[in-house]
């Protein structure tokens, strides 16, 4: 069923390899939230063109800079020079300087071309976005630089990977050894308090059911942090199914030889599943895709299978 949004509110709903995109336009400034990955960029571009129907875009806020969420940013910064591209305060010194260590794209194996960030926002902002005032909302637990836009008037949440309908994204700092799960919580109770009446998440249609997608959100955060290996065992997958919504099919052994040399993997390895050797993980996490029909095997070929 579609969610009734204002006009000036579009969601461009993405697959999974991209997050979605809010496009927000006004008589004053056109502003679009999030830009998806970057294989999907062209798509991304042509997507705002024919909404915008020959205007400027003229401004990107990323809630995060996880490569699904800001991945096609320097497209769009090309093909609209003028544009203004905001990210939090927090991550505002590590794009300047492209610190790819701090960024994490090389430890999730993924891809973000370089972009210039021209200005931060952070939690407590108000920013006008489609003649609407957005308040800027921390949202740390999937990322701790995360942030969510709230529209009080109509009661939009923008929560990009901190609800979802049906979860929430990986905890990212957990798999880096570092808590996470608190935060967790602590978002899903500010989003509460605000009690929206829509939800746009940043992978699925947007959503009504608030206080349900809460309550399952809540439920798989018990899970996950009463047993932390569960959660390393579904980000070890989550990771996987992403490079092969990236590469459509690899070769089984490219497969392996990418999964065993990813940082994060080999870090979730030693911390999680010490007694079992990289490579093995990985191939039992590669059959857990196959075994539940998110992936087929064609000869020696892992293709993705939606």
């Amino acid at each position: 069923m579609a969610v009734a949004l204002p006009a000036q509110v579009t969601v461009f709903e993405r697959g999974w390899l991209s997050s979605n995109n809010v496009l927000l336009t006004s008589g004053r400034e056109t502003v679009l939230v999030d830009t998806g990955y970057c294989t999907h960029a062209a798509q991304t571009e042509a997507l705002v063109r024919d909404a915008l129907a020959g205007r400027m875009l003229d401004r990107i806020i990323n809630t995060h800079l996880h490569s699904d969420h800001c991945g096609g940013n320097a497209q769009l910064q090309t093909a609209y020079p003028e544009v203004r591209i905001s990210i939090a305060q927090s991550q505002l010194d590590d794009v300047r300087a492209w610190n790819a260590d701090a960024l994490t794209f090389e430890a999730t194996g993924q891809q973000c071309p370089r972009f210039v960030a021209h200005d931060a926002v952070r939690p407590g902002d108000v920013v006008e976005m489609g003649e609407l005032a957005w308040s800027v909302v921390g949202g740390a637990g999937h990322d701790p630089h995360e942030l969510l836009l709230f529209e009080p008037q109509h009661r939009i949440l923008i929560s990009a990977d901190a609800l979802w309908q049906h979860g929430y994204g990986v905890v990212f700092p957990e798999l880096e050894g570092e808590p996470g799960f608190a935060d967790v919580a602590a978002t899903l109770d500010r989003i509460e308090g605000l009690a929206p009446r829509v939800v746009i998440p940043g992978h699925g249609a947007a959503f009504i059911d608030v206080e349900e997608a809460l309550a399952r959100a809540r439920h798989r955060l018990v899970q996950q942090r009463d047993d932390p290996r569960s959660h390393a065992w579904h980000a070890l997958k989550v990771l996987l199914k992403f490079k092969l919504l990236e590469q459509r099919r690899i070769e089984r052994t490219s497969l392996l030889e990418w999964a065993t040399a990813m940082p994060y993997a080999r870090a979730l390895g030693t911390r999680h599943f010490s007694q079992e050797p990289l490579k093995a993980l990985m191939l039992r996490a590669v059959g857990s895709l196959l075994k539940s029909g998110a992936a087929r095997q064609l000869d020696d070929w892992i293709e993705d299978a939606g």
